[in-house]
């Protein structure tokens, strides 16, 4: 009795706890975001932009419908992003693509609450000491000034890392709960197969999420196979999430012909990196790629030495949290600490540099990686601190608290005054595509508003987006029938670039692009050349039909 008393207290606790901290969150989140919108850096990530503008174009297009989603990214934040990209000024600002993330950033803070108050509700742990360990992940997580950045833009990170929080938070309810109400079981891992199978629609990283909480429930029903229960449940668990990516595969190799056309085609990390060449300094090197990748991690909650505290209290805690709350977490830490594997195989064999500015090349790019261990880091310090206060039971019981009150404290503040990397390489993005793509913003706003155009989006899409010109104004490579290989002569894109005239009046091409190489110049006049210092120029070119409606 005693002992239920306890945990109806702590759960109590906890959920008082809980909803303070998703009143916090939403502070911190909405006032960040207008906080970089108004020094207009929700756009700066040419990735950011990309990701608002391939949503914008499933209704936005001069052939609109889902197969504009693509094939390289993975389609559900797109999908989210579309009904807050209807509205002009939520497309032309960026908010529009915000919002889910914004959303997501909530999301998962409070999910990071409700996991470490779970993995401290059922044992010998106090009130008090859960509700501290809850506090400081919230925390670490929430206070994290990466992650506040990256939730203000468009790209993926902040949402990918809600749908894993809560898919962690699903099953270790399901842990808790097997030899219970098999009812209750059954309804948590379900739950957790729909956040992994969002996770997967997200991003990659869902794809090893997925194998590896499967591979856990598998082993999970091989031992209790007497349980037949449990063995229909895990099944259909296993089922659920390999449905995302079957389903992805079947897209790619129905529309594009290679089902693994988003790892190996033209448009593919590995197709990118081939034609760019940046230095892969973990290249087939597995244990240099998690280096890389630990350090990035470090470097997102920490600069400098500050960053060895936290994966030195990471690792202590990891071996104590095993000792003192035994089997319970055995399967969350695993988990917790499973992006660390597959960032170090996809820098090592999947064609996708890390650049962290303390290490060759010394330069900053997909910095952000890292913060998919901060889950890890932000569960792990409110467990150092739960359990370290539990523990001392003495005059020095605030003392792991405060370490972990400290740590935070003294490593976002020295982050903050560094500025956080994420935001240093958006804002390097941008630099490289400023020049050229103002210069070029101020030639299209001497034209006519309805003229049509041929160009290239793939890198330089924001310059429609921050003029408003509808994207069914611009011819583009999307704008064909993907499944007619090689070629579709009968296709918008590939007619225009046949015959220009008689589609759209101007032509943007940037040298070496599609454009580039392959639009007919027989009855083009050069209007403008436009040079950059970081950029290959670019070439503005009038039709025929364009000069007529001039005149």
């Amino acid at each position: 009795m005693v002992s239920r008393n306890r945990t109806k207290a702590t759960t109590t606790a906890q959920d008082q706890s809980v909803i303070r901290i998703g009143g916090l969150a939403v502070l911190a989140s909405l006032s960040s975001f207008f906080y970089y919108v108004q020094r207009s850096e929700i756009l700066m990530h040419g990735d950011a932009t990309a990701h608002i503008n391939i949503a914008r174009r499933v209704f936005d297009s001069l052939t609109p419908g889902p197969l504009q989603l693509g094939t390289v990214w993975l389609p559900l934040p797109h999908i989210l992003m579309m009904p807050f990209l209807v509205s002009d000024k939520l497309w032309q600002s960026g908010m529009g693509g915000s919002i889910p993330s914004i959303i997501a950033y909530v999301l998962g803070v409070l999910g990071i609450a409700r996991l470490v108050g779970g993995l401290l509700s059922s044992g010998s742990e106090t009130a008090t000491s859960a509700r501290i360990g809850v506090w400081i992940a919230a925390l670490a997580y929430g206070a994290n000034p990466n992650l506040i950045y990256m939730q203000t833009t468009a790209l993926t990170e902040t949402l990918y890392l809600a749908f894993f929080i809560w898919a962690l938070v699903y099953f270790a309810e399901f842990l808790r709960q097997l030899g219970a109400v098999d009812i209750t079981a059954s309804r948590s891992l379900r739950r957790c197969a729909y956040c992994i199978a969002c996770a997967e629609m997200t991003r990659y990283d869902g794809w090893f999420l997925a194998g590896t909480v499967g591979a856990i429930a598998f082993l999970i029903a091989q031992k209790r196979w007497h349980d037949r229960p449990l063995r229909w449940t895990a099944a259909k668990f296993l089922l659920g999430i390999a449905i995302a990516p079957a389903l992805w595969l079947t897209y790619n190799a129905v529309v594009y012909g290679n089902a693994f056309d988003f790892a190996n085609g033209p448009y593919s990390a590995k197709g990118i990196e081939l034609r760019v060449a940046a230095p892969n300094p973990a290249f087939h090197n597995y244990w240099l790629g998690g280096l890389y990748f630990l350090k990035s991690a470090q470097m997102t909650v920490a600069v400098g030495n500050w960053g060895r505290f936290w994966v030195a209290l990471a690792l202590v805690t990891t071996v104590g949290a095993l000792w003192f709350l035994r089997g319970r977490v055995l399967a969350v830490l695993v988990l917790l600490w499973s992006p660390l594997a597959f960032y170090a195989y996809s820098l090592s064999y999947g064609w996708v540099p890390l650049h962290v500015p303390i290490w060759w090349p010394h330069a900053v790019f997909n910095q952000r990686f890292g913060l998919e261990l901060l889950p890890m880091f932000a569960v792990l310090l409110g467990l150092f601190a739960a359990i370290g206060f539990n523990w001392f039971r003495s005059t020095s019981v605030y003392i792991p608290p405060g370490i972990a009150v400290a740590l935070i404290a003294i490593s976002y503040v020295y982050v903050l005054n560094a500025k956080p990397l994420c935001l240093v390489e958006a804002e390097r993005n941008w630099s490289m595509r400023r020049g050229l793509d103002t210069s070029i913003e101020t030639v299209l706003k001497a034209l006519p508003r309805d003229s049509m155009f041929l160009m290239d989006l793939g890198e330089h899409v924001n310059v429609m987006e921050r003029l408003g010109i509808p994207l069914r104004h611009v011819v583009n490579g999307e704008n064909h029938r993907p499944w007619v290989r090689p070629t579709d002569p009968e296709g918008i894109w590939e007619r225009t670039l046949a015959d220009p005239g008689t589609c759209v009046d101007y032509v943007i091409a940037f040298e070496g692009d599609s454009v580039d190489r392959g639009v007919n110049r027989a009855n083009l006049t050069l209007v403008t050349v436009i040079h950059s210092m970081t950029q290959p120029p670019a070439r503005i070119y009038q039709t025929a039909r364009g000069m007529n409606q001039a005149r």
